[in-house]
Parts: structure tokens; sequence; C-alpha cells
């Protein structure tokens, strides 16, 4: 009797390098729903649109304040969007 295959646990750079980039796909899915573009999410979030730009693409690691950020100028919970990168 063979053992399930099971796939190794997600740890170290590269599951922090996964979590952030859904998180920034997260964030650009928000931010192309509500039709607005990076520099407007910039603006309303009160970052730098290269910052957000950084974040979609996965090369940024935002902080709890920047998520603040994020969140209220998509206009939703700092949870909501952290639930989406699921």
């Amino acid at each position: 009797m063979t053992e399930p295959f099971h796939e190794p646990a997600c740890s170290g750079s590269r599951c922090r390098s996964n979590l952030i980039r859904r998180f920034g796909e997260a964030v650009q899915k928000r931010r192309s729903g509500l039709g607005i573009s990076q520099e407007e999410l910039a603006e309303r979030a009160d970052l730098h649109r290269t910052y957000v730009a950084d974040i979609e693409r996965g090369a940024r690691n935002p902080t709890l304040l920047t998520i603040k950020k994020l969140a209220r100028g998509l206009g939703v919970s700092s949870s909501a969007l952290l639930s989406e990168e699921k």
C-alpha cells in the first residue's frame, strides 16, 4: 500500500513570495473592477504610483499600514482585501 502524495509544506521565501504575489493580484483585481488606474489608486491611498505597480506585480512586501491605505483607496476593509488573496 502506497502513501498518498503530499505536497511539501510551504516554507521560506517561496511561501512568502507566493503570498505577496497573490495579494498583489487581489489588489489589481479590485482596482480593475473599479475601473481605476494605478495612478488613481495611488492618489486615493496616498501612495506613489510605482509603489502600487510594484505591489500588483508582487515585487513589494507591503506593511500593515500600506495594506490599510490600499484597502481604503479601494473602498473595502483590510480584512476583505486580505481574504481575497486566498
